[in-house]
């Protein structure tokens, strides 16, 4: 079987069948189903409960990669967390609870998350993100459960450009994140990390079993793209912040228009605050940039797809700073199963997707002159569009989608509960 992810400059294997770093005294997971032909046997029925701290809407990663898919192979699932919903939908429960304020409060709410969580029927318990960690240990050393931690990001890489934390102490707590991670890693029975770059920290810490769950599209929210109208010229989707390259999206703007080419732009997503979303739109307006440039929230996934398809170019301009430097761009993926190629920054996590392949241009992170060259090359040649948006979503429904995660994920849960505690 080939592989589904190319190799990585630090010569890992990244395979449908396994978590792209090196095992280790078996704990990292291979893919049964896949590997020399072994087929895995599977729990019939499995019961799954999702703790997260997203608050006010369903976490695309948690609920349409992770849950979603795990319904048409039997699961039952349940999801907790500040989602506003309290219904049963097919064969899933979600659970809410009460929405708090501030980090500090959702972190000492995790406990009580966990209560609710042990109240419900799994087999085994998900969590995600730092904040969900404190739940995790209630449910495994006091309850007794078999639990999974989800780190999602590179969280002690984050925490050293959190806007909200002093700079004296980011760095203290990025140390106190990474502290958390690994006595997960030590404690849980399973650690799930969405790059192999994330993953390494922790991929030899304790005797929890690794794996690696990338954040490729669930191809029932991409169809294949219908001939649209295109209102935009370039969409740029995710954080609107400075780590982003939004300024210097921004700025290659302005460079297009010194050029001649007047150069509509979607950008969509969330901000920081609502203090530095005023920030951006004020930046937007000084630029003169008010009649190219429109701005919108963050939106529900369900309209991802539609929302990237009113573009004709995609745009990922990300700093290079350690996040990004371990980080898979999850909007790369989405932009191309819409058909479009993407003008990405070349950093180490992405290089590879684009070596050898004809998606979209890499260019030199922060530089807005080489992001409008590589814009205005595209743009000055339709046809290039054309055929890069093809190959690439090609690329997209044959490889590079959830379905063999979601596979990966379903072994991983049966490992782990086969195990005699």
């Amino acid at each position: 079987m080939q592989s589904c992810l190319p190799k990585q400059s630090h010569k890992e294997e990244l395979t449908m069948s396994t978590t792209a770093l090196p095992a280790h005294k078996n704990n990292v997971h291979d893919h049964p189903v896949v590997r020399r032909g072994a087929i895995v046997q599977q729990m019939p029925g499995l019961s799954i409960c999702h703790l997260t701290p997203v608050q006010d809407r369903l976490d695309s990663r948690t609920y349409v990669m992770e849950m979603l898919p795990l319904k048409k192979h039997g699961c039952r699932l349940t999801l907790v967390g500040a989602h506003g919903r309290d219904e049963k939908e097919d064969s899933v429960d979600f659970v809410s609870i009460p929405r708090r304020q501030t980090r500090v409060t959702r972190i000492l709410l995790a406990v009580a998350m966990a209560f609710r969580a042990a109240r419900q029927p799994a087999q085994l318990y998900h969590v995600h993100n730092p904040e969900m960690i404190p739940a995790g240990l209630f449910l495994k050393m006091l309850g007794g459960k078999k639990v999974v931690y989800d780190t999602q990001e590179d969280h002690p890489s984050m925490m050293l450009t959190k806007a909200y934390l002093p700079r004296a102490v980011r760095s203290l707590a990025s140390k106190a994140v990474a502290t958390m991670e690994r006595m997960a890693a030590r404690i849980f029975d399973g650690y799930i990390a969405a790059d192999s770059g994330t993953l390494r920290a922790t991929a030899r810490v304790g005797k929890s079993h690794k794996m690696v769950f990338y954040n490729l599209p669930n191809l029932d929210f991409f169809p294949s793209p219908e001939a649209t109208d295109k209102k935009f010229d370039l969409v740029y989707r995710g954080g609107l912040s400075e780590r982003a390259g939004t300024f210097v999206l921004l700025s290659a703007i302005r460079e297009l228009q010194r050029r001649g080419l007047s150069t509509r732009l979607l950008l969509f997503g969330y901000t920081d605050s609502s203090v530095d979303r005023v920030k951006l739109q004020d930046h937007i307006q000084s630029m003169g940039l008010s009649d190219n440039v429109v701005l919108e929230g963050r939106i529900d996934h369900s309209r991802m797809a539609a929302t990237l398809n009113l573009a004709r170019i995609s745009v990922c301009p990300l700093l290079e700073i350690p996040k990004f430097r371990n980080n898979i761009p999850v909007k790369v993926f989405e932009s191309w199963a819409c058909g479009l190629p993407v003008v990405c920054s070349d950093l180490p996590p992405i290089r590879p997707f684009f070596k050898g392949r004809k998606f979209g241009l890499l260019v030199k992170p922060g530089s807005a002159q080489a992001l409008a060259d590589g814009l205005e090359h595209l743009l000055n040649n339709p046809e290039e569009i054309a055929r890069m948006g093809k190959a690439a979503r090609s690329a997209v429904v044959e490889r590079y989608n959830n379905r063999y995660e979601s596979k990966k994920l379903l072994a991983f849960y049966n490992r782990i509960l086969s195990e005699v505690s």
